[in-house]
């Protein structure tokens, strides 16, 4: 079987390269590898999304399916006081601690978890997702019910999607888990949502 970004351990040869990009802002300097997702680069999606991002002052912020690090860089770079971001793939927490350290986004921790198994007993007032789409949307919309149990009151899952990628009916579940459902932005085909929980 070929390895695919959500496996837990890649057999793929490492390829480590450093890229530089820029985050809300900042200039960044991500190391990368084989078998994490989208080695070569931001992807667009999780560029928009990063755009878009409203990250309360002193949140406590989790992201699920890290990659490598960058949206959790960019919520530390907005000024969240906790980060923690989660993989499945243990190269990709390597990495992701790697970056956030050289980025100097001190308040970041990552740690290897299937969807949010590893804060089952923690609470956080952001949770941020490029959401595996090719783990199946069984998987994705687990990843949803368990991000509305470990949301605080108030607080907000932001999730990016694309239309053809089944951005309708990831809209239609958050809207059966989360009392306010909204497209904050869209481009070229890609939706973010913001889902807000009730009090």
């Amino acid at each position: 079987m070929s390895d695919h970004y959500y496996s837990n351990r890649p057999s793929a040869a490492h390829d480590r390269r450093t890229i530089e990009d820029e985050l809300r802002g900042r200039k960044v300097r991500l190391v990368t590898d084989a078998g994490v997702f989208s080695k070569g680069g931001l992807d667009y999606g999780s560029r928009v999304l990063i755009d878009a991002l409203d990250i309360p002052v002193g949140a406590s912020v989790l992201d699920v399916g890290c990659g490598y690090g960058p949206i959790g860089i960019a919520a530390g770079i907005l000024g969240a006081g906790k980060v923690t971001m989660l993989d499945v793939n243990e190269r990709a927490v390597e990495l992701a601690r790697e970056n956030a350290a050289a980025n100097g986004i001190a308040q970041a921790k990552a740690m290897q978890s299937d969807l949010l198994e590893a804060v089952s007993e923690e609470r956080f007032d952001v949770i941020i997702t490029n959401p595996p789409i090719r783990a199946g949307k069984e998987t994705v919309h687990r990843l949803f019910e368990q991000a509305s149990e470990r949301l605080n009151s108030g607080g907000s899952l932001w999730i990016v999607i694309q239309k053809k990628q089944g951005a309708p009916s990831a809209k239609a579940k958050l809207e059966t888990l989360f009392e306010r459902v909204e497209e904050v932005t869209k481009d070229k085909g890609y939706r973010i949502y913001q889902a807000i929980k009730g009090n």
